[in-house]
């Protein structure tokens, strides 16, 4: 065990690992890009009726009408107009994120897409893993993006550094019994767990279940407020967890 009792690091991915940039002007447009065709070659697939099915309960849950997207009524073109109104208001809804994770495993396992990753990220992970810390990410991108985001990166496959993924079916990122849910099932005590994200009411979230935090600033993030009460890190090498 770590000296100062820390046993494990959960992240972020945008903004804390990775640049906003690269996920707003390379994997957003690339799922915009695909989608309709994407729809139309995979309709019958189970998991890509599975996150249709979630976009469409949302869709009638905020309309209050049987939507265009559900059951019967949907098509390939339906679904897919619904998915950009979701991206063009930059909603975290869990059915667009399980479809674009989809989009973008094709992309990857293509070739066509590698992610981005801050240059001093994938050492400090490989040197966290190797003293004995449980590393986990805490995204609002479904697990299965997450995944094959950290299998493809620019700094080569850093998916076997991480013990497990949480994405929004978990719970939103903004409120502090989900950071209490994550910390039941990696089996610790919440104070035993340190989270880095660049949003201040993520880590104002994790802190209230008692997490130790991390705010990231990296260049392109939103500027950050006065009057928080998280470490500030501008490069993960800053970090030492033996004094934590």
């Amino acid at each position: 065990m770590i000296a100062s009792g820390l046993r494990a690091v959960l992240l972020d991915i945008e903004g804390t690992t990775s640049s906003v940039q690269f996920v707003y002007e390379v994997l957003f447009p690339f799922a915009r890009r695909e989608l309709t065709d994407f729809l139309r070659r995979r309709w019958g697939d189970p998991d890509v009726a599975r996150a249709c099915e979630m976009i469409a309960r949302d869709a009638v849950a905020r309309s209050g009408d049987r939507a265009t997207t559900e059951g019967d009524h949907a098509t390939p073109e339906s679904v897919a107009a619904e998915a950009i109104r979701l991206m063009d208001g930059d909603e975290k809804a869990t059915g667009l994120k399980e479809l674009q994770g989809l989009i973008w495993q094709e992309g990857y396992a293509a070739g066509r897409l590698t992610s981005h990753v801050y240059p001093d990220v994938a050492p400090a992970l490989r040197c966290w893993a190797e003293q004995g810390m449980d590393l986990r990410i805490f995204s609002s991108g479904s697990v299965a993006a997450q995944k094959v985001f950290f299998a493809h990166t620019d700094a080569g496959d850093l998916l076997p550094l991480f013990h497990g993924h949480y994405d929004t079916t978990t719970g939103p990122k903004r409120e502090a019994e989900s950071y209490r849910r994550i910390a039941a099932d990696m089996k610790l005590p919440t104070t035993a767990i340190l989270f880095l994200s660049d949003v201040r009411q993520e880590l104002d979230a994790a802190a209230e279940a008692g997490m130790r935090t991390g705010l990231v600033v990296r260049p392109g993030n939103a500027p950050v407020t006065a009057g928080h009460a998280h470490p500030v890190v501008t490069d993960f090498g800053q970090i030492d967890l033996q004094r934590l």
